[in-house]
C-alpha cells in the first residue's frame, strides 16, 4: 500500500521544480539581455558616436555663450575639452565597454534602468522605468484582450466542430488554417486599408481619439481603436487554433473510456466536459501559451502598424533614436514577460498532466 504523502513533501517537490525552472529561465534571460546590450551598443561603437555628440554639444554651448566670446581660441578649446572630459566621466565612457556592459546587465536585471538619452514620458520624465510603465498597460490591454478572445472562441468552436466532423464548416476551417502562417501585422495592413480608408468605419490607428474624450466616451473610443488590431491578431491565430484543438478533441473522443461513458448513457455534455475537455486541457494550454509567446514577439511591428502607444512601438522608436537605455529596458521587460509565460506553461502543464510528476509521485516506492 502506498504511504500517504504529507503536504510538506508535496510543497518541497513543487518548490524544487519551480527553482529549477526559474534558474533555467534566469540564465536564458541573462543571455538575451546581455546580447541586447552588446547589439544596442554595436560592440562599443555607439560610445564613439556619443563622444562625437558630446564634443559637438560642448563646442556649441561654449560658442553660443556670450561670456566666452572674448576668450582666445586656445582657451575656448581647453574649456571645451574640460567639459567633454567631465561628461565622458559622468557617462563612464572612459571605462572599457566590457566592464560597463556587465554593470548594465546587473542594473537591468534589477530593473534599475537609468535615464533615457533622447526620449521622455508624456509627463516629461526621462527615467526609463517611468517611460516603460507609461506604455506597458496599453500593450497588456491589447494583447490580453486578443489572446483571451482567441482562447475562448477557439475552444468553443473546436468543441462544436468536433461534433460535426467532416461538415462544411469543418472543411472550411481546415482550408483556412494555413492563413495563420501570416503574422498579425500583415492582416492589420489590409484591415486598415479596408475599414479605415475604403470603408471608413474605424480609426486607422492610435489608442483613443484626439483630444481624449472623458467618461463613457473614452471607453467607446478605446474600444473602436482596439477593434482593428485585435481583429488582426485574432485572424493570425484563430483558425489554426480551432483546427489544432478540434483535432485534440477528436483524438480523445475516440478513446475507449469515452466509448464506455457513451455506452453507460451519460449525457453528451457531461462526456465532453469530463472525459474530453479535461484530458485535453494540458496540450491546449501548451498550444495557447506558445501562441502567446509568438504574439509577444510580433508586438513591435503590430503596434507600429496601428500606431498603438505600447511597449512595442516604444522599442521601435528607441531603436530609431539609438536610445540605448530605453532599448535595453524594453527588451528586459519583454524578456520578463516571455519568461513568466514560459514558467506558467511549465507549471500549468505539470499540474494538469498527471504524467508530469512534480509532486513526487512514484518516487517514494511502494
Amino acid at each position: 500500500m502506498m504511504p500517504r504523502r504529507s503536504w510538506g513533501r508535496d510543497l518541497r517537490y513543487l518548490a524544487l521544480y519551480l527553482v529549477k525552472r526559474l534558474l533555467a529561465l534566469l540564465v536564458t534571460v541573462l543571455i538575451g539581455v546581455y546580447l541586447t546590450i552588446v547589439v544596442a551598443n554595436m560592440g562599443g561603437q555607439v560610445d564613439e558616436l556619443r563622444r562625437v555628440q558630446i564634443r559637438s554639444e560642448a563646442f556649441e554651448q561654449v560658442r553660443a555663450d556670450p561670456a566666452f566670446q572674448e576668450m582666445a581660441s586656445a582657451e575656448r578649446n581647453a574649456l571645451v575639452e574640460r567639459r567633454v572630459a567631465l561628461e565622458v566621466e559622468r557617462l563612464r565612457l572612459d571605462e572599457p565597454f566590457v566592464v560597463r556592459s556587465v554593470d548594465y546587465l546587473q542594473r537591468a536585471m534589477r530593473l534599475d534602468l537609468g535615464r533615457a538619452e533622447q526620449m521622455h514620458s508624456d509627463a516629461g520624465s526621462r527615467r526609463v522605468s517611468d517611460i516603460i510603465v507609461e506604455r506597458l498597460p496599453a500593450t497588456l490591454l491589447l494583447f490580453g484582450t486578443a489572446n483571451l478572445l482567441v482562447f475562448f472562441v477557439a475552444v468553443g468552436s473546436a468543441l462544436w466542430l468536433s461534433r460535426r466532423y467532416g461538415g462544411r464548416v469543418d472543411r472550411l476551417v481546415i482550408a483556412l488554417a494555413p492563413s495563420s502562417a501570416a503574422p498579425g501585422w500583415f492582416y492589420g495592413i489590409f484591415l486598415i486599408l479596408a475599414f479605415a480608408f475604403l470603408v471608413p468605419l474605424l480609426p486607422p490607428g492610435g489608442m483613443v481619439a484626439a483630444p481624449p474624450p472623458q467618461g463613457l466616451a473614452y471607453a467607446i473610443s478605446l474600444a473602436r481603436h482596439m477593434l482593428l488590431p485585435v481583429a488582426a491578431m485574432v485572424l493570425s491565430s484563430i483558425f489554426v487554433s480551432i483546427y489544432a484543438w478540434r483535432t485534440f478533441f477528436l483524438i480523445h473522443a475516440s478513446e475507449d473510456y469515452v466509448e464506455m461513458a457513451r455506452a453507460k448513457g451519460l449525457p453528451s455534455r457531461l462526456i465532453e466536459r469530463r472525459y474530453i475537455l479535461r484530458p485535453t486541457l494540458a496540450p491546449i494550454i501548451t498550444n495557447f501559451l506558445l501562441m502567446l509567446i509568438g504574439l509577444w514577439s510580433g508586438a513591435i511591428i503590430l503596434e507600429q502598424v496601428f500606431n498603438w502607444p505600447g511597449l512595442g512601438s516604444l522599442l521601435f522608436q528607441a531603436i530609431g533614436f539609438r536610445d540605448t537605455p530605453v532599448i535595453i529596458g524594453g527588451v528586459v521587460i519583454f524578456a520578463y514577460l516571455l519568461a513568466v509565460t514560459v514558467l506558467l506553461l511549465d507549471l500549468l502543464y505539470a499540474l494538469l498532466d498527471p504524467r508530469v510528476r512534480i509532486l513526487g509521485e512514484g518516487r517514494g516506492g511502494a
